[in-house]
């Protein structure tokens, strides 16, 4: 039993390689299919239990050729799995909903560090929620927040409220437009990550076929939608509270000029290859 596991994990590695794609794809995508953890993949007992209880490796091998013929077709690994990973956190993700990225997770942290220089609680507001990882970082790494979650797409607010049921039910979701969202409501912090990708900007085909072009693409120039979002940051905003926005490496310049009326101290933050990814700023 263990040495057709090892043949055919290691077939779907080949496979895989092959094809273009990481080869520990084939690692979550058995992880899934057994019912245990990548990390458990590794331990034998983990692995001939999780066997067990299926009871037909015959089933089990099917199932993960068809899941990598699946991947081969540029299915995201996350929309297989229904698991994305955001800093601490373990989200539920399917067709519907933006994938969370890595890169998101450094404009977390400026926020976190802006919100610890705060006293008492602080209210944060997450315009364009998606699946709620910026949401449900904050909610959870800085506990004396007070988080509410914009979202408008109906797709998009399933796997909010999904996510926010399982790892923090403080959050408050609200179903609207930015621009009509919290009238007269004003908060210390504003994140967002928009749709900022200009129109017709070729993308990967993990992308580009498979996630939702609603919360991809920002108009003409990726900027039209970005700038809705800074409008209504601002008008949420209490004097002195703080902004960050996340946008495409060719917007920096765009961003601050669009901030500079409304804000002070705008900052633009790099991601981990170098590439501007997101910026700060601070209410007049």
């Amino acid at each position: 039993m263990e040495l057709t596991f090892k043949e055919f994990l290691r077939g779907g590695k080949e496979q895989l390689s092959a094809a273009g794609f990481p080869e520990v794809d084939a690692e979550h995508l058995l992880a899934h299919v057994l019912g245990i953890s990548r990390m458990e993949l590794h331990n034998p007992l983990a692995v001939e239990n999780a066997i067990t209880a299926i009871g037909d490796i015959t089933l089990i091998e099917e199932n993960f050729w068809k899941l990598l013929d699946r991947r081969i077709a540029h299915e995201p690994l996350q929309y297989l799995t229904g698991i994305a990973y955001f800093r601490y956190l373990e989200l539920e993700v399917g067709p519907g909903v933006l994938v969370p990225r890595p890169e998101s997770e450094l404009l977390v942290e400026a926020v976190l560090k802006n919100i610890e220089g705060r006293t008492g609680a602080v209210s944060v507001v997450d315009l364009g929620a998606g699946s709620g990882a910026l949401t449900l970082a904050i909610a959870t790494e800085a506990p004396q927040t007070h988080v509410i979650a914009v979202e408008k797409d109906p797709e998009a607010v399933f796997w909010l409220r999904k996510n926010v049921a399982l790892i923090s039910e403080d959050v408050r979701i609200l179903e609207c437009d930015v621009a009509d969202a919290l009238e007269g409501v004003k908060c210390d912090v504003v994140i967002a990550n928009p749709p900022y990708v200009p129109d017709g900007q070729e993308l990967p085909r993990d992308v580009a076929e498979h996630e939702p072009a609603v919360a991809l693409y920002g108009g003409s120039t990726g900027m039209e939608i970005p700038q809705r979002f800074i409008v209504a940051a601002a008008r949420l905003l209490k004097s002195g509270g703080f902004f960050a926005i996340e946008h495409h490496e060719s917007q920096p310049v765009s961003i601050a000029a669009s901030l500079a009326e409304e804000f002070i101290d705008i900052e633009n933050h790099k991601d981990l290859l170098g590439r501007p990814r997101f910026t700060t700023g601070t209410r007049r």
